[in-house]
């Protein structure tokens, strides 16, 4: 098995809809930092699991700059971020999701919860 990891900083805006009062409910923004594993048991045609380049653009093209609420019809937390992310790239078994210093949230695809890397 191949792995590889693509760290990526995005910018984006958000608020969270919450059964409780929290300052989190207004719009607000992040300097995310993403961290997104993926993995492959044969090498495509150009000997890589995936383009960093292209693990890159698929998910800044979404979040980068943007309202996320704009976007998404799910309630933009970190974790629903995460898998999101993970689901948007075949080869990407786990995602890491840092919404600022001291929140981090990640999503592990089932069946990869002991996954190397």
């Amino acid at each position: 098995m191949y792995y590889v990891s693509k760290r990526i900083e995005v910018s984006y805006a958000h608020s969270l809809s919450l059964d409780y009062e929290s300052k989190c409910s207004n719009l607000h923004g992040h300097n995310g930092i993403i961290t997104i594993f993926c993995c492959a048991e044969e090498l495509n045609e150009n000997g890589m699991v995936m383009d960093f380049t292209h693990i890159k653009e698929a998910v800044k093209k979404h979040i980068d700059h943007r309202n996320v609420d704009e976007i998404f019809d799910f309630n933009t937390t970190a974790e629903n971020m995460a898998r999101w992310i993970c689901d948007q790239i075949p080869q990407a078994y786990k995602v890491i999701f840092q919404e600022s210093e001291g929140n981090v949230a990640a999503y592990v695809r089932p069946g990869f919860e002991n996954a190397a890397l």
